[in-house]
């Protein structure tokens, strides 16, 4: 019966996206080719003297992104620095240096990891002025970036890929900024809270007191599932009642956190002239996303731990008003996109529904993958599977007619190694530098092979900037906020430099003309070898620490 409702509910969920696919592809198509700027666009363009018809190169595009993360970074930093000066602070303290510069990294990075309790830990105009903020701008980020890596298929003999400020303005004020206000007072009128009382002292039914946090939450939770950031207002995250207190309010996220990923996929069809491109790119990731949520399900469902055993279900860690489906069909979401919003307890999953969720992050969470970020991988590893079939075949590999020679092939593969050195790196500097392993050592709360899933999880997590945590994992270090944080911005950054370049590199190429032998991209032969390449890429490269961590612990139980 379990099976069948987590048919149901994915169902149902599917079906929601199907018919937001094409109007919202449609609508995010004309926000990035329209030639046309709203009254707010053109005033931040004289503000900052951007001329709007004027294009980048990758390079200079690229510098403006780097620039405008780096502002927002030292921003928020410093917001946090002084936040005891600052209004509506609550009367909190100041962040401390190493927490400080965790934060802010993770935010600008779109990850969103905390290694601090939200509520006892930042004031209101942190949260809104700062986290807020970057909420918004970082998503519109990593959809500008995609856009400029379609538009160097799509574009010919150009030396340009766009202007970085024009892209960022449409999609904050067209897209993310609307349909936020929208979806906030939806989820206002499901019961999620939206005030500025501060902390509520009430009594008890024992005759204690006890102080309720209160806050501005339906801004902020709206556009942390819909730009795929996933930091929580409160600890709990969208586990809390006063973030997701309801199914429907669950639904609603579940819908946010995938529309736009998956909606990009019809952008990409529409701006390369084929839409049949974007549906092969939506099956593969579609394919991806299902195997792990119904594999998820199942271990999830029949775990025969005495634990779960004792309990007759899988619920340590989860909320009864979810259950297992909800709170799986939410997990599953939060760790193929790179949300990492949480309405269950993933240190609490069973050691290989934990372990899908760790799998999830490590495909490069192309399935469907952040807001922007999703597409923009998935697309990369489209190249380096039409190189795999060119080498098969003999031919010189083509992808919507651009040629796939060495220097693109360069790119892909530094593309897809970066983020796992990234994680195996600081996993090994984790356990292996003496002074920096008992510091590790005395922040996890499990022995044994799931203390090391709980680092494996907080570096993978980091570095696809995704955000969520096995909780058991006292992160809140001098070591972990430094390597988290560091790991944050080369796992975000890194890859945008890699796909600008190969942007560039295609922008500045004419088509090749289609013959009889060009690979069909737009068939189910492709889709296949790309779901292929994903999977086995990601095997190799990762297996070893898997059967360190959450295998070696799902096999002994």
């Amino acid at each position: 019966m379990t099976i069948l409702y987590a048919l149901a509910a994915l169902l149902l969920v599917a079906s929601i996206l199907m018919l937001l696919y094409k109007p919202l592809g449609n609508y995010l198509t004309w926000v990035v080719t329209s030639e046309e700027d709203m009254g707010p666009e053109r005033w931040f363009y004289r503000l900052v003297g951007v001329d709007a018809r004027r294009g980048q190169p990758w390079r200079s595009y690229l510098r403006s992104v780097l620039a405008f993360s780096l502002a927002g970074l030292l921003l928020l930093y410093a917001m946090q620095r002084l936040q005891e000066f600052l209004p509506y602070s609550l009367g909190l303290k100041a962040v401390s240096p190493f927490l400080a510069f965790n934060t802010a990294a993770s935010f600008v990075s779109n990850t969103d990891w905390q290694s601090y309790s939200p509520e006892a830990t930042m004031g209101y105009t942190v949260q809104l002025a700062g986290l807020c903020v970057q909420n918004f701008v970082s998503a519109a980020v990593g959809i500008a970036v995609s856009v400029a890596l379609v538009r160097g298929f799509s574009w010919r003999k150009s030396q340009q890929i766009g202007n970085f400020w024009v892209d960022l303005m449409r999609i904050l004020w067209r897209v993310l900024l609307p349909v936020s206000f929208v979806g906030a007072i939806v989820l206002m009128s499901l019961g999620v809270i939206q005030n500025f009382n501060g902390f509520t002292t009430v009594t008890t039914i024992a005759g204690g007191s006890q102080q309720i946090p209160g806050g501005p939450v339906a801004s902020q939770e709206i556009i942390k599932q819909l730009g795929t950031n996933g930091g929580g207002f409160f600890n709990a995250n969208s586990a809390h009642p006063f973030e997701n207190p309801t199914v429907w309010t669950n639904l609603l996220e579940i819908v946010a956190m995938l529309a736009i990923p998956v909606a990009l996929t019809r952008t990409f069809g529409r701006m390369v002239g084929n839409p049949r491109q974007g549906h092969a790119l939506l099956a593969a990731m579609g394919i991806l996303f299902v195997v792990s949520f119904m594999a998820l399900i199942a271990f999830e469902s029949y775990s025969y731990t005495p634990a779960t055993a004792a309990a007759g279900a899988a619920m340590e860690g989860k909320e009864t008003r979810f259950g297992i489906v909800w709170s799986s069909l939410f997990g599953a979401p939060s760790t193929s996109p790179s949300t990492g919003a949480v309405n269950s307890m993933h240190d609490s999953f069973t050691a290989l529904g934990g372990m899908m969720l760790l799998l999830n992050m490590m495909l490069g969470e192309v399935s469907p993958g952040g807001v922007g970020t999703g597409l923009y991988s998935i697309v990369v590893m489209a190249v380096v599977a039409v190189f795999i079939a060119g080498l098969l075949v003999g031919r010189t590999p083509e992808y919507l007619g651009k040629k796939i020679g060495p220097r693109q092939m360069k790119l892909a593969s530094l593309y897809f190694l970066v983020t796992p050195i990234i994680v195996l790196v600081g996993v090994a500097c984790s356990f292996v530098i003496p002074g920096v392993r008992e510091s590790v050592g005395s922040s996890v709360a499990n022995p044994a092979s799931h203390g090391f899933s709980e680092v494996l999880y907080a570096f993978t997590s980091a570095a696809n900037n995704n955000g969520s945590a096995f909780g058991g994992l006292s992160a809140d270090t001098p070591w972990l906020d430094t390597a988290l944080g560091l790991a944050m911005l080369l796992g975000r950054f890194l890859p945008i430099v890699l796909v600008l370049a190969l942007a560039g590199s295609l922008a500045e190429q004419d088509t090749v003309p289609e013959t009889a032998g060009t690979l069909r991209t737009d068939k189910g032969l492709f889709v296949f070898l790309l779901v292929f390449v994903i999977i086995i890429i990601s095997l190799l490269t990762y297996f070893p620490a898997l059967a360190l961590g959450p295998l070696a612990e799902g096999l002994v139980a």
